[in-house]
C-alpha cells in the first residue's frame, strides 16, 4: 500500500519539484582551454542539461557567438565552445549564456588571442603558471583523519600573477577509492575538484593546458595495466581543453602546443609505462617506444629556443626511489639524454610534478648544452619529502617542501630568448628565482 500511495503521488511531487527548480547554472568554469591566433576554446560545466553559448566582444563592440552546445549527463554536463571568429593579437570580453540568458560572474572573463609576430618583430614576453598535485577535501570519501588538502587560496595567488598560460602538471585531482572503477566516480571526482570556488577566476582568465599523473588517471602508481585507462582518457578529455589528445594510432593523452615562440610537449607517463615493481629490467619504460620516438623527433623538428617537456614525474633527479625516472627506467632515460646530445638539441626543460616538493635540477650534457628539470609540487596536496634525499643534480637553495607554484618568464629578442623561473608560496611571496642558460 505504501508503494502504491507513492506512485499515485508521483505526478504531484514532480510538479512541486519543477516549481521549486531554479534552472541550470554553471557548476564550474568558464575555463579557457587552448588559444591560437584564429581560435580559442572555452569550457563550461553546468549543473543540469542546458543550451550553452559564449558571446565575445572586441574593443569596437563587435559581438560574435560560438555555436550552441547542449550539455548532458553522458558528458558530465560539460561543453566545449570554440570562438572561431577571432583575430590574432586581439582582446575579447566573453560571456556565457545558459538557455539564452547571460550568466553574471564576479570575476573578469577576458582573453587575448596569440599575436602574429613572426617576420614582423621580436616575440612578445609572456608568462606561464605551473603547478601539480591538487587535492580538495571531501570528508565523506577521504581517509579518516585530518584533510589531505589545504590552502586553496594559492589559486588566488596564481591568478594575481595573471599568467597568460597555466600548465597543470598532473595529479590535478585525486581519485579516491570509491571513484576508481566507475564513470560515476570519475565524473564526480573531476567535477568536485574543478568546482572549487578559489580556482574559478584563474580558470576564466588564463589559457589552461594539462597532462596527468597517477591520481587523475587511476589508483596510486597506476600503469598501462589499469583496466579503466579508457575511462580515464574519456574523462580527462571531457574536462580539459588541450589542442589535441593522443598520438595517431597510439592512444593516451599526449599533446603539444606552441605559445608565441615556445613549444610545449604534454607527455603521457601512465598509459604506456610498465609496472613499477616489474622484476624484468631490460624492457622497462615510462613513455613507451612510440611516444618516446615522437618526443625525440619533435624536439629535433622544433625551432623553439626553449623546448618545454611537461611530464608528471621527475626526469633528472638522481634519487633511485619513488617514481623518479632514474628509479623506474634508467636505460630509457639514458637513451633519451643520449639522443638529445647526438642531435645537438638545445634549450630542453622538463616541467614535472608528483613528488610533493619543489626543486630545480640541472645537467650539462657532453656537448656542453644544459638540460633542466623544474619540479613544482604541490599546490594543495599534503607536502612531504625526506630532506636528506640525495639528488646530485639539484641546484642548491631550490628545495622547497611547502605548498607553492611556479611562474616561467619568457623575455628578450628572438636571438637571445631568456627564461627565468620564479617560485612563490601560498601567499604569493617569492621563495626563490633562477635564470636558465641553454649553453
Amino acid at each position: 500500500m505504501f508503494y502504491l500511495i507513492r506512485l499515485l503521488c508521483l505526478p504531484i511531487l514532480l510538479t512541486a519539484s519543477s516549481l521549486c527548480a531554479q534552472g541550470a547554472a554553471i557548476r564550474s568554469g568558464p575555463m579557457l582551454g587552448y588559444a591560437e591566433q584564429r581560435e580559442v576554446l572555452i569550457w563550461v560545466q553546468t549543473t543540469e542539461a542546458a543550451e550553452v553559448t559564449v558571446a565575445y566582444l572586441d574593443s569596437t563592440g563587435t559581438i560574435s557567438f560560438t555555436e550552441t552546445v547542449r550539455t548532458g549527463a553522458a558528458e558530465a554536463f560539460t561543453a566545449k565552445l570554440i570562438a572561431d571568429q577571432v583575430q590574432p593579437g586581439t582582446t575579447y570580453n566573453y560571456h556565457v549564456l545558459l538557455d539564452g540568458k547571460v550568466v553574471d560572474l564576479p570575476y573578469p572573463t577576458t582573453f587575448t588571442t596569440q599575436p602574429t609576430w613572426r617576420w614582423r618583430e621580436d616575440p612578445p614576453a609572456f608568462t606561464v603558471g605551473l603547478g601539480s598535485c591538487t587535492y580538495v577535501n571531501e570528508p565523506v570519501y577521504d581517509r579518516p583523519g585530518a584533510g589531505y588538502g589545504s590552502e586553496y587560496e594559492i589559486f588566488t595567488a596564481i591568478d594575481r600573477r595573471q599568467p597568460e598560460v597555466m600548465i597543470w602538471l598532473g595529479d590535478n585531482m585525486y581519485l579516491r577509492e570509491p571513484d576508481w572503477y566507475t564513470r560515476t566516480g570519475y565524473f564526480h571526482r573531476y567535477s568536485h575538484t574543478r568546482s572549487l570556488p578559489e580556482m574559478q577566476p584563474l580558470l576564466a582568465r588564463s589559457f589552461n593546458y594539462a597532462t596527468w599523473d597517477d591520481h587523475d588517471y587511476g589508483p596510486n602508481n597506476s600503469d598501462r595495466s589499469w583496466v579503466r585507462k579508457e575511462l580515464a582518457k574519456e574523462t580527462f578529455d571531457l574536462f580539459w581543453g588541450n589542442l589535441t589528445s593522443g598520438l595517431p594510432g597510439n592512444g593516451g593523452i599526449t599533446s603539444t602546443f606552441r605559445y608565441v615562440d615556445t613549444d610545449f610537449f604534454l607527455l603521457d607517463n601512465r598509459s604506456f609505462r610498465t609496472p613499477n615493481d616489474q622484476v624484468r629490467e631490460d624492457n622497462k619504460t615510462v613513455l613507451g617506444e612510440v611516444q618516446l620516438e615522437w618526443l625525440i623527433e619533435s624536439l629535433i623538428f622544433s625551432d623553439s629556443p626553449w623546448k618545454m617537456v611537461c611530464i608528471g614525474g621527475q626526469v633528472l633527479n638522481t634519487h633511485t626511489g619513488g617514481e623518479t625516472y632514474a628509479n623506474l627506467a634508467p636505460e630509457e632515460l639514458d637513451y633519451l639524454l643520449r639522443r638529445i646530445t647526438e642531435e645537438n638539441i638545445s634549450g630542453v626543460v622538463f616541467l614535472t610534478g608528483d613528488r610533493h616538493h619543489t626543486e630545480l635540477s640541472e645537467l650539462r650534457l657532453p656537448n656542453g648544452k644544459m638540460v633542466y628539470d623544474i619540479t613544482i609540487s604541490s599546490l594543495t596536496a599534503g607536502t612531504g619529502n625526506d630532506r636528506s634525499e640525495v639528488n646530485d643534480r639539484r641546484v642548491p637553495g631550490t628545495l622547497l617542501v611547502a605548498h607553492n607554484f611556479g611562474i616561467l618568464h619568457f623575455t628578450g629578442p628572438s636571438n637571445d630568448r631568456q627564461l627565468t623561473i620564479s617560485v612563490y608560496g601560498t601567499d604569493g611571496g617569492l621563495a626563490w628565482e633562477r635564470s636558465l642558460t641553454r649553453d
